[in-house]
């Protein structure tokens, strides 16, 4: 069977990038080895994890489970692009300073899951925090620190 190519345009981490993409090609491919942005992780590959979460058009996605044809004209965000000026985000920050980063796999999902959440509920609730990470696979940590780092990067984005 033939391969087919379509053209996509896609505003990642606000630089635009035009491309020719075999139809069949994920997201998250694209991201990883067209794009060369390596922090969003490849895990599960069934939309299981969230280790691939990227935020298209502001909403949390899988990236494995959309196809990057699906993306075109999309705006969307990636772990390289949270950082700003070389400086870690908040949130960044937060899950450092409360050791909640430990094989950091999830790490890359989890950070854009919360910045989601927090711009939601800048001041959420254990359930808020739960239901918020529920999408995100950790197996390291036990969840504890990442909450609290959540709570930590609340507070300091509220001032």
């Amino acid at each position: 069977m033939e391969e087919v190519f379509k053209p996509i345009c896609v505003e990642v981490n606000d630089v635009s990038y035009h491309r020719m993409v075999k139809t069949s090609v994920s997201l998250l491919d694209f991201i990883r080895e067209e794009l060369k942005l390596k922090g969003t992780k490849k895990s599960c590959d069934n939309g299981e994890c969230g280790a691939c979460t990227v935020i298209m058009n502001d909403e949390l996605v899988y990236s494995c489970q959309i196809l990057a044809v699906q993306a075109n004209g999309a705006k969307i965000t990636t772990i390289e692009g949270i950082a700003t000026n070389a400086k870690l985000h908040p949130i960044q920050e937060a899950l450092i300073d409360e050791g909640a980063v430990q094989c950091g796999f999830c790490t890359p999902g989890m950070v854009l899951a919360i910045k989601k959440l927090l711009e939601e509920y800048p001041n959420p609730t254990d359930e808020q925090i739960r239901y918020g990470l529920a999408g995100n696979v950790c197996r390291c940590t036990g969840y504890v620190a990442i909450e609290k780092a959540v709570k930590k990067a609340a507070a300091v984005l509220r001032g």
